[in-house]
């Protein structure tokens, strides 16, 4: 099995030897043993400060698409009207998942390379389709862009829709997330992005109306999120929880959080302006339009003209840098960076340029 001295893929990210340790723990049963809950306690409590929010964080088996599923699924019933607001694979996938469920979706999309600005058809769109959620990304990884939210929010507060959806999973720590501000109901995370813990668990912001909701939709399944409403409370959890997964995202939060929130904010965009300008330098184009707001946390560039992405991105890995391509519309025409969590790091940057520049030297 190869490993990579230089790991750049956008997720899941390298997991520092703090994270590891506790991982590697054996531990009791969770759904018997006091200190379990005690680790979860502490553990929302963190997610908490990350996502910038008062209301309770659910935290759950699996990787980071399961808060987006069960968000959806515990929320709405067949003919709910969304309003899906997509600038990429992630904001349109969406979309799709919440109409493969029944419900009703209208879709107000913008090129993949760019990202949420003028609001007007969101608003005239709110106004006429009367959505009960509006779904958005903040950072579009596929894309390397990041999504202002706080417009988007303030329309959903203006016009009392009821939900607002939103996947942060790539951009909490590594980016400011203001859950309560931006009037998120549903704040989407994953353990693997900006928090450098394995790709095993998932964790949501729920506000009280999302659970007035969830009582009333009643969903009932592996990912419903009804259960959590008194599992903590009651030590009485649907599923055994992951002691391990949680104990890592704990220790995760905990870096984060030891460096300081504004600290990892200025980290990440630094060494994101780094590898951007390294990139031009290079005579590598940028994906994202100019317009666009790039994403602290990954940064998406188009494959050099004349080289297939596969020939390209094994160069890479055998000067031993691993990036990562792309998805859909994307695939084999942009290529990623992930520098978020551990990677963020200015001589892994550093280094990766360097290979960057000796494989495009060998190309030419």
């Amino acid at each position: 099995m190869e490993t990579y001295p230089i790991p750049m893929v956008p997720g899941p990210t390298a997991v520092p030897p703090e994270v590891l340790a506790v991982y590697r723990k054996n531990y009791g049963s969770a759904d018997l043993e006091p200190e379990f809950l005690t680790l979860y306690h502490q553990t929302e409590q963190k997610l908490q400060q990350i996502l910038g929010t008062k209301n309770r964080v659910v935290i759950q088996t699996g990787e980071g698409m399961l808060s987006l599923w069960s968000a959806l699924k515990s929320t709405l019933r067949p003919g709910d009207r969304v309003l899906a607001v997509a600038t990429g694979v992630f904001g349109y996938g969406i979309a799709e998942m919440a109409a493969s469920i029944g419900a009703e979706v209208r879709t107000i999309g913008l090129p993949y390379n760019e990202t949420i600005a003028d609001l007007a058809d969101v608003e005239r769109a709110i106004v006429d389709f009367q959505p009960k959620m509006i779904t958005a990304v903040h950072c579009e990884t596929p894309s390397g862009t990041l999504n202002p939210l706080a417009a988007l929010g303030a329309l959903k507060h203006k016009y009392d829709v009821p939900l607002f959806y939103a996947d942060v999973v790539a951009s909490a720590g590594g980016a400011p997330v203001l859950a309560d501000d931006w009037h998120i109901d549903l704040c989407l995370g994953g353990s693997q992005k900006c928090l450098s813990a394995p790709p095993s668990m998932s964790f949501l912001a729920v506000s009280d109306r999302a659970w007035d909701i969830i009582h009333a939709v009643d969903y009932v399944g592996y990912d419903a999120l009804k259960p959590f409403f008194t599992a903590p409370e009651e030590h009485y959890f649907p599923y055994t929880p992951n002691w391990h997964g949680v104990a890592a995202l704990n220790a995760g939060a905990d870096l984060l959080l030891s460096e300081g929130l504004a600290a990892s904010f200025a980290r990440h965009e630094s060494v994101a302006e780094m590898c951007r300008r390294g990139l031009t330098e290079l005579g590598i184009a940028l994906y994202p339009a100019p317009d666009a707001v790039p994403s602290p946390t990954v940064t998406a560039a188009l494959v050099p003209e004349g080289v297939a992405w596969a020939d390209f991105g094994a160069r890479l890995r055998a000067h031993g840098l691993a990036v990562g391509g792309s998805y859909g519309p994307l695939a084999g025409k942009v290529f990623r960076l992930g520098h978020m969590g551990t990677q963020a790091d200015e001589t892994l940057v550093r280094r990766a340029l360097d290979v960057l520049q000796t494989v495009l030297h060998n190309l030419r």
